[in-house]
């Protein structure tokens, strides 16, 4: 708990302690490190492969002991932290891929769904979440079934293939088809909006290091986000 990482911190200090030294198991170590990093202590996390212990009857305590001792004589190695900053970016930069990914398996989910109702809208839209593609899908939705009125609802390049978004939305779609993807479809709006929303949030914050990204986009086939991801 909080109050005894406090706790913690408070004894370390009274004892005059300089550098500590702890496992990096999970994210565990992440609280501790923060507050320790503000006394400015130096805090090696190290890899629990790297400080194995002699077979023995295993305790904490002795953990303890033999990474104290360790560190007593400098045969530890710390991994690389970064600062503070550094790491708020990379939580925000992993999130945002992870929404990404969830983007994407919503997005396949829906495809699905169609390819159920033999409703072929891929074959004619290059991204069955763009803006000519959800309009059709949600007065679908709605109830609408003469498809040469849907098929109007096309815009730029769709537009130009004539018949072809209207055989392709002649589909056979139930109730339930209609509620998962409307459900689908709003679901993937959210995401949207929430990836916009993180990359603003990661826009402000990788200003600082906007020299190294612009070097790493200058890499064939990194762009943008992915030097976002690289730096963080």
């Amino acid at each position: 708990m909080t109050e005894d990482i406090f706790a913690l911190m408070e004894w370390i200090k009274e004892k005059g302690c300089t550098h500590v030294a702890m496992e990096c198991t999970g994210v565990y170590w992440k609280p501790i490190c923060n507050l320790l990093e503000i006394e400015n202590i130096e805090i090696p996390v190290v890899n629990a492969q790297h400080i194995k212990i002699v077979p023995d009857r295993k305790t904490d305590v002795k953990d303890a002991e033999w990474i104290a001792d360790l560190l007593r004589h400098g045969l530890l190695n710390g991994r690389y932290i970064p600062d503070r900053d550094q790491r708020e970016l990379r939580e925000l930069v992993r999130y945002r891929k992870s929404l990404i990914g969830q983007w994407a398996r919503e997005v396949n989910r829906t495809q699905k769904v169609l390819e159920g109702c033999n409703i072929k809208l891929s074959s004619v839209a290059t991204d069955i979440t763009g803006v000519s593609a959800k309009a059709m899908l949600k007065v679908i939705i709605d109830g609408a079934d003469d498809t040469a009125v849907v098929a109007r609802l096309a815009k730029g390049r769709m537009k130009n293939k004539q018949k072809e978004p209207e055989k392709a939305l002649a589909g056979l779609i139930g109730e339930h088809q209609k509620k998962l993807l409307l459900t689908q479809i709003e679901h993937i709006e959210f995401i949207d909006q929430k990836i916009k929303e993180l990359g603003q949030e990661i826009e402000e914050r990788r200003r600082p290091f906007d020299e190294e990204l612009a070097l790493l986009q200058t890499i064939p086939g990194v762009a943008r986000r992915t030097a976002e991801e690289i730096g963080a």
